[in-house]
């Protein structure tokens, strides 16, 4: 370390001697220098090495003290720094999980209500139109925020097109008919009508993967028959057509999230960095969608309806349809930032518990004429759910 000179001027006993201190920092040496007051200069005059020695000490001692002092300062000060860092990063990570999490009930709430006043509530009677504007909508901005570097995404390539297609034919068969049902059936309902998945889902995973579940969860699916079925029975509004688009809609999505266990193993062989991250699959099952769907409006002559309808002159039915665009995508992408900020646990049970507001949100906005016996139904099969969720946590555990 290079020495560092400090200056400190001071009268002596004697009124007519100045005093100089040059002290170093490594405390090596501390030389005395007397000026006369005639200007003539007494150089090279060493004071005694008593003095010298006393003096060493007196300045040693000094210098300890200062040192200890401001070592248990600078440690008082460095533990509350790192204190109010910690405590700072905890409550910035409770806030961000929480944010997320609100965001994440909100969208996936909004989603499904803004798509039953579409086609209840306008009375929108071309659901395949629907989902080929949302769809090109995520594709849209998928695109942008991909071209801005916001978000990274695999390009397409047809050896993934390929490997993805026939999943994206159940994804596409999916969306199409929980907007038919949605039509027919009133919000609660669909979210009980929703757990018999489970009940397909745990079935095909035995056979196809030979994984076991304890009695837990066959406890809890078999709840979930049971609410199902009385729900359906107690239900004022029930409609044939509803219902059986439903029970297509459980084989389709169970069946999707069997295959896309398989596929992802190969879809992530055939990409260029050997991954598949949300946004990619978000916008391959997009894209891919668009032609199906173009294809899918004429078979089922929507076009003519399409020409008719006065609905598609009405500029706020255009925002409502475009909000659910927006809508179907931040379910993406809040269940990305929420799964992130949590865990696949909390994930789960949050996704169960927030179809309680949706139903009892579902019943008072859309009106829907209930019962006692359908009420408690569908409340049964809701705490059912998340009586599945917390079993499947408890299975994942132990395993």
């Amino acid at each position: 370390m290079g020495s560092r000179t400090l200056s400190i001027g001071a009268s002596l006993d004697s009124p007519d001697g100045h005093f100089e201190r040059n002290h170093t920092e490594n405390g090596s040496m501390v030389s005395l220098k007397f000026h006369e007051p005639n200007g003539v200069l007494d150089q090279g005059h060493q004071v005694s090495s008593p003095v010298r020695r006393d003096v060493n000490r007196s300045l040693s001692g000094v210098k300890f003290l200062e040192n200890d002092d401001l070592d248990l300062e600078d440690g008082k000060l460095e533990k509350d720094r790192n204190k109010t860092v910690r405590s700072n990063k905890a409550v910035k990570i409770q806030n961000q999980a929480l944010l997320s999490g609100l965001a994440y009930c909100l969208s996936s709430c909004s989603m499904i209500l803004v798509n039953k006043f579409v086609l209840s509530g306008y009375d929108f009677n071309a659901g395949i139109s629907l989902m080929l504007y949302q769809n090109f909508i995520s594709v849209v901005i998928v695109s942008i925020l991909s071209s801005m570097g916001l978000i990274s995404r695999e390009p397409l390539t047809w050896r993934l097109i390929k490997v993805w297609l026939p999943v994206n034919v159940i994804f596409v068969g999916m969306l199409l008919t929980s907007m038919f049902s949605l039509k027919y059936i009133n919000v609660a309902m669909v979210t009980v009508l929703k757990n018999v998945t489970n009940v397909i889902t745990a079935v095909g995973e035995m056979y196809l993967f030979k994984k076991h579940h304890d009695s837990r969860v066959w406890a809890a699916l078999f709840l979930m028959i049971v609410s199902a079925v009385s729900g359906g029975i107690t239900d004022l509004s029930f409609h044939a057509i509803g219902y059986s688009w439903q029970i297509v809609n459980c084989f389709l999505t169970a069946s999707y999230s069997l295959t896309l266990r398989r596929v992802m193993d190969t879809a992530k062989q055939v990409t260029k960095s050997g991954n598949l991250n949300e946004f990619s699959m978000v916008l391959l099952n997009n894209t891919l969608s668009l032609p199906l769907g173009i294809l899918l409006i004429f078979v089922f002559n929507e076009v003519d309806y399409l020409y008719t309808t006065p609905l598609l002159r009405r500029p706020d039915f255009w925002l409502v349809m475009t909000l659910s665009g927006f809508l179907g995508l931040a379910i993406s992408f809040t269940s990305m930032w929420f799964l992130h900020q949590t865990g696949a646990t909390t994930y789960s049970l949050v996704g169960s518990l927030n179809k309680i507001p949706l139903s009892v949100a579902g019943i008072v906005l859309f009106k829907v004429p209930t019962s006692l016996e359908n009420s408690a139904s569908i409340f049964f099969g809701l705490l059912a759910g998340v009586f599945f969720a917390r079993a499947k946590m408890r299975e994942k555990t132990q395993s």
